[in-house]
């Protein structure tokens, strides 16, 4: 018999409701292990919100280096009410994302059977496409400062990075992985060339020559605003979107909320030649914290994103399925507090139908 695939994972519970969501992600991830004859090596960090407030650490640097030996990174939610914004996001977030080279962000955004969207006369046929988002440069890099800070004349600048290199690498893998996916194999590019001149002068070039390579694969522009609209009035146009940092951002929360909302929206940080992380797109929901009514599909949804990208994609078929199967037939709503159901119980049906699966 063979012997079984092993995998060092991290996991970070992280803030608020954050815990929650992963312990079920875990009891379906400890499912698939037995059912797939895997070894899930997993190792716990409560970096977060709670150890800043006690340490005053956010991301040690003896941690970062631990992390960046691992298989892959689960995690659950950052943010806390007591430490201010941004704090936590910048320097744990953020700074896993550019440390650890994550340069895309991968969002798939499908709607399952039996799930509500507030788009009219659409259903899972038309709401089921990819944003491919850089993930390390743009907006979110940081770049610019203050110029008379706290005076009537103040200035605040805040630069988009782009380099060639950068978006390079995001739109080869967004052709990449739209051939892998092989769905309508169609693949736009997002941006906002009317108006951001220098910055998606440089995102279209790259696009085109990309693109020439790639002859099975259809292609396409939208601006920003047009790609939002479309999102919402005609998401069947879409197969595979790909946009810089923070357009990425936008609009993979419309893709949120039309596949049912944060509640099944899993996303993964992905470094195709390192370590990846993969966690729900929604937040730490604080004001949910111990109550076990918190939707964890989504972060059970990121769980299968996991063994997905590590080369398990029957594990990870096994987990979807237990997910559609939990949505369609076990619960009432995918909103928190109103699923029928509570966290723990929603967990305990995913994970026995991955393991019958």
């Amino acid at each position: 018999m063979a012997e079984a695939r092993s995998y060092r994972i991290a996991v970070i519970p992280g803030d608020g409701t954050g815990p929650e969501v992963i312990r079920e992600a875990v009891k379906a991830l400890k499912a698939a292990e037995t059912r797939d004859r895997l070894r899930l090596d997993l190792h716990p960090y409560d970096l977060g919100g709670e150890r800043y407030l006690k340490t005053g650490e956010i991301l040690p640097e003896s941690v970062l280096a631990e992390l960046a030996r691992m298989d892959a990174i689960l995690l659950g939610a950052i943010g806390h009410p007591e430490v201010p914004p941004g704090l936590l996001e910048k320097g744990l977030l953020l700074e896993l994302r550019f440390r650890l080279d994550q340069y895309i962000n991968l969002r798939p955004v499908v709607l399952y059977p039996g799930v509500a969207t507030p788009l009219k006369d659409k259903g899972p046929e038309e709401i089921d496409f990819v944003v491919v988002r850089e993930n390390t440069e743009g907006l979110y890099t940081g770049g610019g400062g203050f110029l008379r800070k706290g005076t009537a004349y103040e200035v605040a600048i805040q630069e988009s990075i782009n380099t060639r290199s950068g978006v390079e690498r995001c739109v080869r893998y967004a052709f990449e992985f739209c051939r892998r996916r092989n769905r309508r194999k169609k693949l736009t590019l997002c941006g906002k060339t009317n108006v951001l001149t220098y910055a998606f002068d440089l995102w279209e070039r790259v696009f085109r020559l990309v693109a020439a390579e790639y002859p099975d694969i259809t292609t396409d522009y939208g601006h920003v605003d047009a790609v939002s609209m479309w999102m919402i009035k005609n998401p069947e146009w879409f197969d595979v979107i790909v946009t810089d940092n923070m357009f990425g951002d936008i609009i993979s929360d419309i893709g949120a909320i039309i596949q049912g909302g944060l509640g099944i929206a899993a996303g993964g940080n992905i470094n195709p030649e390192g370590v990846s992380m993969f966690e729900p797109i929604g937040g730490s929901a604080p004001k949910y914290t111990g109550q076990n009514v918190i939707n964890p599909l989504a972060a059970i949804g990121a769980a299968a994103m996991m063994l997905d990208h590590l080369g398990e994609p029957a594990a990870a078929a096994r987990i979807e399925k237990a997910v559609r199967k939990v949505v369609a037939e076990d619960i009432r709503s995918l909103a928190s507090g109103k699923m029928g159901r509570s966290t723990t119980e929603v967990g305990d049906l995913v994970a026995d139908a991955v393991a019958s699966g």
